[in-house]
């Protein structure tokens, strides 16, 4: 069997983007699934649900990051040990011919298994953002004075719902945060500094996903763990303690759609700074959902006084360049002026302060 040139395309464009964000190994897996899927067998018949779907629709079902994540977690569950011997960190990675084969090995001994993995979307929670949205709760600490009710959309397990109970260094601006804090979060920092002096107190936290995770379950912390990918192991171990923090500190994140619980959540509170904040979500919300959400936040803006103010704080990329950087913007209420804090890489590795 021959895969259809879309399926062909997504997966290499997919290994394209794992090696530019610093994944060489994600990205050579991807490459050498696609070539022996296109010749037939377990491998092949795992893409079965998408071999008449265009181009469009297999990136938006973000097909590659479902069978990357599928096959890490066999090796994380112990359930493919042919495989992990080939996987960060434990194994060596071979030559392509022996990695193909144990590829395509575990696709065969482990089909029901990888089948049921890839029916569900993509979970995944990257603590590291909390980074390159900590200015932006500072900013708006500062301007405020107020004590802050912080609302996610897209929150996942919630993990950066936690962000202040994480510590951050900020290169030569110092630190910030919990100096015995487990999560540690540090990136290439550029530029100046946020106020890192803002008196800042979290009133209360919660937030919304389509598909929460329970990350009090084993099972649903260990595929969180799989969309990780395998030779990045410091995003893992940081992923590791900010699990351990909410397993402590659990965020309240509600199975909801993120239009409807914009309506129902966000509005302005007297004494309160109340901050709506997303990151890397809004371009996965269908254009109804984004319109609902845009609604809410317009109604909130409209509403807001100096003694209850409204935040819009969302990490994004740039609408008018979509490859680059991402873009961190605030807008804040009564005023609500949009600025851009900074430019940042996705997964928070990089931050330019503006």
């Amino acid at each position: 069997m021959t895969l259809a040139d879309p399926v062909l395309k997504a997966l290499d464009s997919q290994a394209d983007a794992c090696a530019l964000l610093g994944s060489a190994f994600s990205a050579r897996v991807l490459r050498l699934a696609a070539a022996r899927a296109d010749a037939g067998g377990a491998l092949a018949r795992l893409l079965d649900p998408w071999r008449e779907a265009d181009l469009r629709r297999i990136m938006e079902d973000v097909m590659p990051l479902r069978l990357l994540g599928g096959l890490h977690y066999l090796t994380l569950a112990g359930q493919a040990p042919g495989l992990e011997a080939f996987y960060p960190p434990k194994g060596e990675a071979g030559d392509d011919g022996a990695l193909a084969d144990a590829l395509a090995a575990a696709a065969e001994a482990r089909f029901e298994t990888l089948a049921t993995f890839m029916a569900s979307a993509p979970q995944t929670n990257e603590v590291r953002r909390s980074l390159c949205l900590l200015g932006g709760f500072l900013t708006v600490a500062a301007e405020t004075g107020l004590p802050l009710r912080c609302l996610e959309i897209g929150a996942s397990g919630g993990l950066n719902l936690n962000w202040d109970r994480y510590r951050y260094a900020l290169g030569e601006h110092g630190a910030w945060g919990d100096a015995g804090s487990p999560v540690r979060l540090d990136a290439a920092w550029s530029g100046g500094s946020p106020p890192l002096d803002a008196p800042v107190r979290v009133d209360s936290r919660a937030g919304c996903d389509l598909r929460p995770i329970d990350l009090a379950s084993p099972e649903a912390a260990l595929r969180l763990q799989a969309y990780v990918w395998p030779d990045q192991p410091d995003r893992l171990a940081r992923l590791r303690s900010a699990i351990d923090v909410a397993r402590r500190h659990p965020p309240p994140v509600e199975r909801a759609d993120a239009g409807a619980w914009a309506a129902d959540h966000v509005r302005p509170r007297a004494g309160r700074a109340v901050v709506l904040f997303h990151s890397v979500v809004w371009q996965y919300l269908p254009g109804e959902t984004q319109a609902r959400v845009a609604d809410a936040v317009a109604a909130a803006g409209a509403e807001a006084r100096s003694d209850s103010p409204f935040a819009w704080l969302r990490m994004e990329p740039d609408p008018d360049d979509p490859t680059g950087p991402m873009q961190v913007r605030l807008t804040l209420w009564p005023g609500g002026e949009a600025r851009i804090l900074a430019s940042v890489h996705p997964h928070g590795a990089m931050v330019h302060w503006r």
